[in-house]
């Protein structure tokens, strides 16, 4: 994992919450005050759980960011919520498990994306 200043995060971005990956929602920083550091709140949605999570922390502060891997597989076989997938750089087989916004509309034979995060992977989009 690599690490940037709090203040240098974009909307779209990724960040580490309570270890958890999430993309960066909303980016606000408050103006400082007399006697401190300017504030920065970072709204962000979790990659795998999608929930939303929040961090406020003084402007100069570091966070981590996650090493994501977007790779690009076709989709094999759908058996009920899992997908057989076949990473179309290497040829390696993968089972992954259907997210509920992709059912019924993933389709064998079809291109799709799955993201690789610290060894953790999950099914995205649909090509």
């Amino acid at each position: 994992m690599a690490q940037i200043e709090i203040k240098d995060l974009k909307k779209g971005g990724f960040v580490t919450i309570d270890g958890v990956p999430c993309r960066v929602d909303d980016v606000s920083i408050s103006k400082s005050g007399k006697h401190g550091h300017a504030k920065v709140r970072v709204d962000a949605i979790g990659l795998f759980d999608g929930i939303r999570k929040s961090i406020v922390k003084p402007s100069d502060s570091r966070v981590e960011t996650p090493m994501i891997l977007k790779k690009k597989a076709q989709v094999l076989a759908i058996i009920g919520k899992k997908a057989q997938l076949m990473n179309l750089e290497d040829y390696s087989n993968i089972e992954l498990d259907i997210p509920e916004e992709l059912e019924g509309k993933i389709k064998e034979g079809e291109e799709c994306f799955y993201f690789e995060v610290d060894g953790v992977r999950t099914l995205k989009q649909i090509k």
